[in-house]
């Protein structure tokens, strides 16, 4: 028996009505953002502070991708894709990941340089306005970031949840900003650099964790255990299941499919087979929204113990 999740039609469209609600909150509060620290950098001649203007001005960019991303994967189905374009938005987290990690690189180069190049005739004391301008930086992309990592966890999409860690990579970075700036100001400026490197390092893991979940989806990877063996106790629950032959699930994008065999008592009808087939598919569409496909294949029971022991002597 095979049956597609009758809900995911209308699910769908509502996860991209997520997407798009957060990735618009996203631009505005980024374009908002990069304008009053490029401000303030200029204002208290704050080189960190017109370096993290540039660094959150970038984010709009990376919003774009993921609002691609997520159109294109809410495509229908059509005569080429029979099973849908939810991989597409993989495609969209693996650029974001690559972008992560190009800005972690950046961030660490440049704080590297700095250690090893340090002149402190050439330095200039930033204004207070700077300080004020990474506090509220830290306070609104730390934000930004549970804002988005929420909605991603809600419509389990990787590829919002790579922008929920590009905020998190700009408010580490105005952490760093702000560190060098205080630093300066107290006569510590080796602080920026040092801090720049322990950022570099902290995006970086974010976007090697980011790629590895995009490929596993790209690569028809399974389902995680506990995943698993919920299915396989809403399966066995079911009424007329005596037993479970084969459970196999892979993720295709953002969804799941899975693939179902269970045994029955081989004496009853067709009719009353797929009913519990019908029931089990139910069951899984109920509990695993996730969930876009979902066959179902009745086995009879095993032969009486008897005639089974004969094939195993």
């Amino acid at each position: 028996m095979e049956r597609r999740n009758k809900g995911n039609v209308n699910e769908g469209s509502k996860e991209k009505g997520i997407a798009m609600k957060v990735s618009r909150v996203s631009i505005g509060v980024n374009v908002i953002l990069s304008l009053f620290k490029l401000l303030a950098g200029i204002a208290a001649h704050s080189g960190a502070m017109i370096s993290d203007a540039v660094h959150s001005a970038s984010d709009v960019f990376g919003t774009f991708i993921v609002m691609i991303g997520v159109t294109v994967a809410d495509k229908k189905s059509d005569k080429e894709h029979p099973y849908g374009h939810e991989r597409l938005e993989c495609v969209a987290s693996i650029l974001l990941a690559v972008i992560l990690m190009l800005i972690g690189l950046g961030i660490g180069i440049g704080g590297i340089q700095k250690i090893i190049h340090r002149d402190k005739e050439t330095l200039v004391v930033p204004g207070v306005l700077a300080l004020i301008a990474a506090v509220l930086s830290i306070i609104v992309k730390e934000w930004m970031y549970w804002y988005t990592r929420a909605a991603a966890k809600k419509i389990n999409s990787g590829a919002l949840m790579a922008e929920a860690w590009h905020h998190r990579s700009d408010a580490l970075s105005s952490v760093g900003a702000f560190i060098g700036i205080l630093g300066a100001r107290l006569g510590a400026p080796i602080l920026d650099p040092i801090v720049s490197v322990g950022i570099c390092i902290c995006i970086g893991k974010a976007a090697i964790d980011i790629f590895r979940d995009a490929m596993d989806k790209m690569v028809d990877k399974s389902c995680d255990e506990e995943t698993i063996r919920n299915m396989e106790s809403a399966i066995i629950s079911t009424p007329g299941v005596e037993g479970i032959d084969l459970l196999r699930t892979r993720m295709f994008g953002a969804k799941v499919y899975v693939d179902i065999e269970i045994s029955a008592n081989g004496d009853m009808t067709l009719n009353d087979s797929h009913k519990i087939a019908e029931s089990v598919h139910d069951t899984i569409e109920k509990e695993f929204p996730q969930v876009k496909h979902c066959m179902v294949h009745v086995n009879p029971t095993n032969p009486p113990k008897q005639i089974a022991a004969m094939h195993s002597i």
